[in-house]
């Protein structure tokens, strides 16, 4: 755990040292509250939720999310420091654990910036809070899924671009894969059982059930099966990368 916390702290101030940390919080809040506000039409629905709010969030991670995730090893790999990183006293998986949880909790601040939204839907009526807590916890996780796709597909290549443009793309069939559009496509030809299969790997459906203020554990193990699988396959990909 100690060279966990050592990685993942040289990660975040890697963040807040650059430009990059705040254009992407700017970008994030500015984005969220549009989208709530204006296409959601937060104020005119007369309701105290932010359902509108955090309806939007798979579709904003579908492209922040993969932006900072490109660059955990891409850029590791072209500037050749993941040689120097790997020759310190530290496993691969303390490696890819140290940087996975720094970017994530990087993107936990940039939720909990937007928490000036709940007070404001506090203020203007009575929602349902344990709703709300809810939503942010499946937002929170949904993110660390997006997260561990990312990183795993940064670990493939020395460029950033393709490694967003791949991961982006893994992340929308993942978010993709429960709307009726697909499955009608499967239903066609395929089992009942390949189909059902199909509809409960989307985010979509996990995040729009622990949206409902109900977090059942089936909804909490999909998304950390999901982490859990995506950051073994990035560090046997780290570990093929030094071997070879």
């Amino acid at each position: 755990m100690r060279n966990i916390r050592i990685i993942a702290k040289r990660e975040i101030i890697g963040y807040f040292i650059t430009p990059l940390a705040y254009i992407f919080i700017v970008i994030f809040l500015s984005l969220t509250g549009a989208f709530a506000f204006y296409i959601g039409r937060f104020f005119t629905n007369g309701q105290a939720s932010l359902e509108s709010f955090f309806a939007y969030h798979p579709w904003l991670y579908l492209i922040l999310v993969p932006a900072i995730a490109m660059r955990l090893w891409a850029e590791e790999r072209k500037t050749g420091t993941i040689e120097i990183l790997m020759t310190l006293p530290i496993s691969t998986t303390e490696a890819v654990l140290g940087k996975f949880l720094a970017a994530w909790g990087f993107i936990g601040i940039a939720l909990i910036g937007t928490s000036p939204m709940w007070i404001t839907v506090n203020v203007l009526g009575d929602p349902d809070n344990g709703v709300i807590l809810a939503s942010y916890l499946g937002s929170f996780l949904m993110a660390g899924a997006f997260l561990a796709i990312g990183s795993c597909i940064s670990a493939l290549t020395k460029n950033q671009v393709i490694a967003f443009i791949v991961a982006a793309t893994v992340c929308f069939l993942f978010t993709m894969s429960g709307l009726e559009l697909v499955l009608n496509f499967f239903q066609a030809w395929a089992p009942e059982l390949l189909v059902r299969t199909v509809a409960s790997m989307s985010f979509l459906t996990h995040f729009n059930a622990i949206m409902q203020g109900v977090i059942e554990l089936r909804d909490l193990v999909f998304f950390a099966s999901l982490i859990a699988f995506w950051l073994f396959v990035n560090i046997v990909v780290i570990d093929l990368k030094k071997a070879s």
